[in-house]
């Protein structure tokens, strides 16, 4: 039994099709276009592609918590900038 709410997303949810150390990358085009990738692959309707693709960046976010140092974290929110420009999203 898993007794945290993330293990419970990982064990429950879809499983996710990211290369290995995607995350990682200082590149948040990169970042962006591999989440957005991996969303539209899931088993759920399109209109869903770009909640999903962002519910992965900020799962991410949000597990390495403390253990992301500012700069990546810097790279990974400019990442959810351009997830948002990706999927016609873009505030104006």
């Amino acid at each position: 039994m898993v007794n945290k709410w993330s293990g419970k997303v990982t064990e429950e949810s879809d499983p996710v099709d990211l290369e290995e150390g995607v995350f990682t990358s200082k590149n948040p085009k990169e970042i962006a276009k591999a989440v957005k990738k991996s969303a539209e692959k899931g088993k759920h309707d399109e209109s869903n592609d770009f909640r999903s693709a962002m519910s992965m960046l900020n799962f991410y976010i949000n597990r390495a918590g403390d253990n992301l140092s500012r700069g990546q974290l810097k790279v990974l929110n400019q990442a959810k900038d351009e997830l948002k420009k990706l999927f016609g999203r873009e505030s104006k």
